[in-house]
């Protein structure tokens, strides 16, 4: 799995108003940002991704949300 910072790459956007967290949106431009340790992994993860404390996670273009009220949806865009 790499660590990479999103942030170096892509500058986030929060997306308003905010989803509910029963039914968090999937996209090539959405963002789930982990309001624990502020790791952002994306919606649709190809490859291994997880946050610090191992609230999201994902692979396979499948992600894994363990408390969805801890999670912000953005959206990026390249720098």
């Amino acid at each position: 799995m790499l660590n990479i910072d999103m942030r170096k790459i892509y500058n986030f956007y929060a997306v308003e108003p905010a989803p509910d967290p029963a039914a968090l949106p999937t996209g090539g431009d959405f963002y789930y940002e982990c309001l624990d340790c502020s790791v952002i992994v994306n919606s649709v993860p190809h490859i291994k991704a997880a946050c610090a404390c191992g609230n999201l996670a994902g692979s396979g273009g499948k992600p894994e949300v363990m408390d969805a009220t801890r999670v912000k949806v953005v959206k990026g865009k390249l720098k």
